[in-house]
């Protein structure tokens, strides 16, 4: 078991490294041939936080571990709602603009919503299923939110990019392959390793996804939001991580039902509800008299609520 345990970290590690690899050459690239950095953070950037739960989910999906796929994602999304924004809050209290409120939280639970329902819906047969057409759904809503970030910045001036240093054209092409090569192989470990361990242990697959690959994928975003909260920048902590978690319903979602349909199980019902209230719970906190503020009481019982979560998912 020792040695699953060092293939999963060391699969999480390759994952993380391989996202970092390939939005670093990637974004060279981008500025060797003079493309502005706004479209760089709307497609290469967003794409490589969003790229290991992708690449985890699309082998999880292929291979038939259909409750590594819900688990990762409903796990995902809650370790960012409650850990990362939690651990970001304690550190500064979150005051966020007016638009990530009444525009950007209700768009992630609506996102929620619509993803429920999809699951939840029987398929003519009569399973319960993320298929095709839901994910051709799915990537329609991710361009349209892609085009309403792309509206919301379009007036800010690009910032300059020809005094840049791109490096040499064949480093950022080894980056991208690196990149590409650490997610690949990186995925493939932390999903082998993690099905093992669950096996090895007598936990469900749905537990390991919901808590060791859940956190492991999000570690990109924790690292994003705590440097934000450290240099006092409210919004890119929270904006980080409403954003994540509407990548991972309709962007990776939608990605790998397309690829290949995946069953649900009603045991993931329970995880959907807590993210709802937890959304929920966020925005009415942002409304209150506080004037659209997260303070560090609120983002503790974040993580309060969090470690009873897990202490729910090891009991059952």
């Amino acid at each position: 078991m020792t040695l699953q345990i060092f293939l999963l970290l060391a699969g999480l590690g390759l994952v993380i490294a391989g996202a970092e690899w390939l939005v670093g050459g990637a974004s060279s690239l981008a500025r060797k041939f003079k493309i502005p950095d706004l479209t760089i953070g709307l497609t290469v950037v967003a794409f490589g936080t969003s790229a290991p739960e992708l690449v985890v989910n699309l082998f999880a999906s292929a291979t038939d571990h259909q409750d590594i796929f819900f688990g990762n994602i409903l796990g995902s999304n809650n370790f960012n709602l409650f850990i990362i924004l939690g651990i970001a809050g304690v550190i500064l209290p979150l005051k966020v603009q007016v638009s990530t409120v009444w525009k950007e939280i209700p768009m992630s639970l609506a996102a929620l919503v619509i993803f429920y329902l999809m699951v939840h819906i029987p398929s003519p047969g009569g399973v319960r299923m993320l298929g095709r057409v839901d994910g051709i759904i799915l990537l329609g809503l991710f361009v349209l939110f892609q085009y309403y970030i792309y509206r919301q910045i379009k007036d800010y001036k690009p910032e300059d990019t020809e005094h840049k240093p791109s490096g040499p054209l064949y480093r950022m092409i080894v980056f991208i392959i690196l990149g590409l090569a650490g997610l690949v192989v990186g995925g493939k470990l932390v999903l082998d390793n993690a099905v093992e361990l669950a096996k090895a242990m007598g936990v469900s697959e749905k537990v390991i996804g919901l808590t060791i690959i859940a956190a492991g994928t999000s570690l990109p975003e924790l690292a994003t939001s705590v440097v934000a909260a450290f240099r006092k920048n409210a919004d890119i902590a929270v904006g980080n991580i409403v954003g994540s978690n509407i990548f991972n319903l309709l962007l990776i979602g939608g990605t790998v039902s397309v690829v290949s349909p995946v069953r649900y199980s009603s045991i993931f019902d329970v995880d959907f509800y807590i993210l709802a209230a937890g959304t929920i719970v966020l925005f009415i906190n942002l409304l209150s008299w506080k004037k659209h503020r997260l303070d560090r009481w609120e983002a503790a019982l974040l993580l309060l609520s969090y470690v009873g979560y897990t202490a729910y998912l090891i009991s059952k």
